[in-house]
């Protein structure tokens, strides 16, 4: 048992929750929570740590098999841990590694195209929720750090099982999708169409740009169409990853013959 936060393992775990650069030279991340330690697929499972009080439990033992685990003493798991409540068990998870023709998928390509989305919470639900809606993959550009313990919770396991690209050139990117004929959509002010208004039946991806300033003009321009999204009272614009599921679940319902293409322009 790991009764002492000199251990080389505790701390090796507290600057992977610190820091970025350490997370990236190890190509792991922190996963931390019941919830979140059933999700991620066994094989991505580096190392499991779980505390004295959580082996109390039967119900938990049982969810313990056939996985080798270290266990921590109470104290030094509360200064493991990032949360305030912590539930007693912590993973070091591999990173996810894909390539271009893990999210290209052909006419089924469904896309989700982030531009300096600074939200952690954000960015995990986009994850959640594309997963739901059934895209094929994130590509992200000057965003949050998707390894951090926050947007690591906010995905609850989606991190590993939806395909995912960082890039630093997002213009040489779009003008790859471009070139596999996949139509680009932006959710923009200057919208003209409603987003229920097109077809988006074949390969598509949507531009959603930073919570405070949108889209850069530059990444604006790659769109074959700016979309807008009814609003009423008095608000202008709807939190990105909420207007993102939007998008994303109209194309779900498209591609599951619910294709009645509203006539608003």
């Amino acid at each position: 048992m790991i009764t002492s936060t000199a251990n080389k393992q505790v701390k090796n775990i507290i600057q992977l929750t610190k820091k970025a650069k350490e997370r990236q030279i190890q190509k792991v991340f922190l996963a931390e929570g019941m919830r979140i330690f059933e999700e991620i697929p066994k094989e991505y499972l580096q190392n499991v740590y779980v505390s004295e009080s959580f082996l109390q439990k039967k119900e938990n033992t049982k969810k313990l098999d056939d996985i080798e685990y270290e266990t921590v003493s109470d104290t030094v798991f509360q200064r493991m841990s990032d949360t305030k409540t912590p539930q007693g068990v912590l993973c070091i998870v591999r990173q996810p590694e894909y390539e271009w023709k893990d999210l290209i998928r052909g006419e089924q390509t469904h896309l989700l195209v982030l531009e300096g989305i600074q939200d952690p919470g954000n960015l995990g639900t986009m994850f959640r929720t594309g997963e739901g809606a059934g895209i094929t993959g994130i590509i992200m550009s000057g965003c949050a750090d998707l390894f951090a313990p926050k947007t690591v919770r906010s995905t609850m396991g989606s991190i590993c099982r939806v395909p995912f690209y960082t890039v630093t050139d997002l213009q040489k990117t779009l003008c790859i999708l471009k070139e596999n004929r996949i139509s680009i959509y932006a959710a923009h002010l200057k919208g003209q169409k409603y987003y229920d208004a097109l077809d988006y039946r074949g390969a598509v991806a949507f531009l959603i740009g930073s919570e405070g300033n949108g889209l850069t003009e530059e990444t604006a321009r790659w769109a074959d169409a700016y979309l807008k999204i009814p609003m009423g009272g008095c608000l202008e614009s709807l939190n990105a990853a909420m207007a993102a599921g939007i998008l994303m679940y109209e194309v779900n319902r498209q591609r599951r013959g619910e294709h009645t293409i509203a006539n608003m322009v």
